[in-house]
């Protein structure tokens, strides 16, 4: 499996699980298995927000792209991702977010409620 990631700055959260042609995002099952060689699948036949376009079988290989939520601390590695190739079974990882500074953030917080 191929996938590919498009990049939107949501505050969302994506957790997707690989099992062989069925992908859960988020908790919902999609199931890619009866698509053959050569087939495309369309986005609008997928009911849901995670897939960015259609799903395609290339050389026996599952072809797609989902949207990368961006949080407000994202890295240069979730702007500019790269695809991520043979994907194996499991929970899929993503690129992650810079570190957060707590320290600077409530020294910010407090900035502003003195305002």
């Amino acid at each position: 499996m191929l996938i590919n990631l498009s990049p939107q700055r949501r505050d969302d959260t994506l957790e997707v699980v690989k099992a062989g042609n069925v992908l859960s995002v988020n908790g919902k099952d999609f199931d890619f298995s009866p698509m053959g060689e050569g087939d495309t699948l369309p986005a609008s036949a997928i009911s849901s927000i995670w897939f960015f376009d259609k799903v395609d079988r290339i050389n026996g290989e599952l072809v797609l792209t989902l949207y990368l939520p961006l949080p407000y601390n994202y890295s240069h590695e979730q702007a500019f991702p790269v695809p991520l190739e043979s994907v194996p079974d499991g929970p899929v990882a993503f690129p992650l977010p810079l570190p957060v500074d707590h320290e600077a953030e409530l020294e910010q917080e407090g900035a502003q409620n003195e305002r």
